[in-house]
């Protein structure tokens, strides 16, 4: 954890082969409002009712875990 911390990265093998890897996670980093309002000064208008009624009618959001719902 120490190597970790000091942003050390490590392959993780089974038998010699890689099968995974071991990283820090990653930083974060403050982005300020200015920040943000520029990157987004060229970005298109989106309606939020329009944008809601799309992703309602993509998407099933009903919190209930499947396996509790009823048929």
């Amino acid at each position: 954890m120490r190597e970790l911390d000091r942003g050390e990265e490590f392959v993780v093998t089974r038998n010699g082969v890689p099968v995974g890897e071991l990283r820090p996670v990653g930083r974060r980093h403050f982005v300020s409002r200015d920040e943000i309002a520029k990157a987004f000064a060229g970005a298109p208008y989106i309606d939020p009712r329009k944008f809601r009624e799309d992703v309602d009618a993509i998407l099933d959001q009903d919190p209930t875990p499947r396996f509790w719902r009823e048929s």
